[in-house]
């Protein structure tokens, strides 16, 4: 039995496995981490807990405090050279996102095709894996609501948008919405360009975004529901 934990700027997600399928899945705000320990009151006893966490030093912590009494000690995932079939050739392996690194895990053990792994959340990331389980490099940009909220932040006279893609569009709202979804979007889709002619490259799209970007791709694509988590898995499996 396994625990995945997967701690992000935003949001904290969870799951319990049983080797075969997720038992129980669940989600909280990361700012709410103390709320974990009734989710871990339910937890069997003597699962593995694995978790990655990019939220910082105190969210850990209290990851760490919360799981002590009930778990054993729980591992925590950090970026290597080289873990689970997967090759990072970035140039401070270290140095890398946990959170990116349990995806590209989570990728290989899905496909053995290049493909391009794009966690779309409070910032966006666009990770090319090649078909040798390489890890080429990838892009860090702010996510939709992040862009949204930097113009209204930044800008006197442009408010927080709450419009509509569109194409051409005719007003602020809509202006401000296309305008970030197109950068999300054309981030995407020039880095697939890269391994579009190469056989089985597909795109794999998971995070809370994943579906707002999903309506527009123009690359082949799959929405992937707990990558990072199944990442963490095949990681607790290798222990």
């Amino acid at each position: 039995m396994n625990i995945a934990i997967d701690a992000g700027n935003s949001r904290i997600k969870w799951g319990v496995h049983d080797g075969s399928r997720w038992l129980d899945t669940g989600v909280l705000a990361t700012a709410d981490v103390a709320w974990l320990s009734e989710a871990a009151d339910e937890w069997p006893a003597k699962a593995r807990v694995v978790v990655c966490n990019v939220a910082g030093s105190e969210v850990a912590a209290s990851i760490s405090a919360l799981l002590a009494e009930r778990h054993a000690k729980a591992s925590f995932l950090h970026a290597s050279t080289e873990a689970c079939g997967v090759r990072s050739a970035y140039e401070h392996p270290g140095q890398l996102g946990a959170d990116r690194w349990a995806a590209l895990i989570g990728a290989r053990a899905r496909s053995a095709s290049a493909c391009l792994v794009v966690c779309a959340g409070t910032a966006t990331t666009v990770d090319l894996l090649d078909a040798s389980g390489v890890f080429r490099g990838g892009l860090i940009v702010p996510g939709f609501d992040l862009m949204r909220a930097a113009l209204a932040a930044n800008t006197a006279q442009l408010p927080l948008a709450d419009g509509v893609f569109r194409a051409e569009p005719r007003n602020t709202m809509d202006a401000i919405v296309s305008g970030c979804l197109q950068a999300q979007l054309g981030a995407v889709e020039r880095m697939f360009a890269a391994i579009a002619g190469q056989p089985g490259a597909s795109c794999l799209l998971t995070g809370g975004a994943a579906e707002r970007l999903a309506r527009y791709l123009n690359i082949p694509f799959v929405v992937v529901d707990n990558l990072i988590l199944s990442g963490l898995l095949r990681y607790a499996d290798s222990l």
